[in-house]
């Protein structure tokens, strides 16, 4: 009788290596498909299909402003009318958050802001679009590029009695305030002047030029890209912040020391 052999087969397998196999595949079939698909959206043209358009703007002031401005910018007893303010104001205020308005108080504040950037230029374009008014700048006006000495001496003759000599903002009457020009951008600079929010005046090309709003921008622009070159600014507030700097540091220096001569002495 012949004896048993105890050998597996040759060419046996596991029965798990047929799903190995299976699992790799997949694995190796879907990172070629994710890295070719990532590869053709990069290589895609971006298009402005995600642009909003005049009608969008439309819907959007209704839903969202028209209980304040009414349904076709003729105002009501909450808010006034939007009637030749423009595409340039409605972006400085939807931009900035004042508006949509929270509360009613002396001045609309700046807050985070609540809607996107073609929403805002979407409701901007139908503003204009029903009663024009001031609209965006050339760019050459907001470059920064002027002339900062004028920009400076303009700034200080017609801004710095409510801004601050160093566009550090300040206090007004009633609860107002200058806002703080440190972190302003160039564009919103320039709907300031020409728009007047608030309780600025508005600065129309008689009152100064195209060419002296964009020295002023430019010198604006220089104090926020330069620390102050005295050292500490001490809130930019003057001789009231520098003076009590002096009084309680200097002269309690030299109490201290006073005192500690005094008690060496004894």
């Amino acid at each position: 009788m012949a004896p048993k052999n105890s050998r597996p087969k040759a060419g046996r397998r596991s029965k798990w290596a047929a799903a190995a196999l299976i699992g790799i595949g997949l694995l190796v079939t879907g990172g070629v498909y994710a890295g070719a698909s990532a590869a053709m959206a990069a290589t895609e043209p971006t298009t402005a299909s995600s642009a909003l358009t005049v009608e969008d703007g439309k819907k959007l002031f209704q839903a969202n402003c028209a209980t304040c401005h009414g349904m076709n910018l003729e105002g009501t007893a909450d808010g006034p009318s939007l009637y030749g303010v423009g595409e340039l104001a409605v972006e400085f205020q939807m931009s900035t958050g004042r508006m949509p308005l929270q509360m009613q108080g002396p001045q609309a504040p700046q807050k985070p802001v609540q809607f996107t950037e073609d929403q805002i230029k979407a409701i901007a374009a139908w503003v204009q679009s029903v009663s024009p008014g001031p609209t965006y700048p050339p760019a050459e006006i907001i470059d920064g590029k002027g002339d900062v000495a004028n920009g400076a001496e303009l700034f200080r003759i017609n801004c710095a009695m409510c801004h601050n000599v160093a566009a550090a903002g300040g206090a007004l009457t009633e609860g107002k305030y200058a806002p703080a020009l440190t972190n302003t951008s160039a564009l919103h600079m320039y709907a300031a002047m020409v728009t007047g929010p608030q309780n600025m005046p508005v600065f129309n090309d008689m009152t100064l030029t195209p060419e002296e709003k964009r020295d002023i921008i430019s010198a604006l622009l220089y104090l926020q890209e330069n620390e102050s070159p005295g050292g500490f600014s001490l809130g930019s507030l003057g001789p009231v912040s520098e003076g009590l700097f002096i009084w309680i540091f200097g002269i309690g220096s030299l109490i201290g020391l006073t005192v500690w001569i005094t008690a060496k002495s004894n």
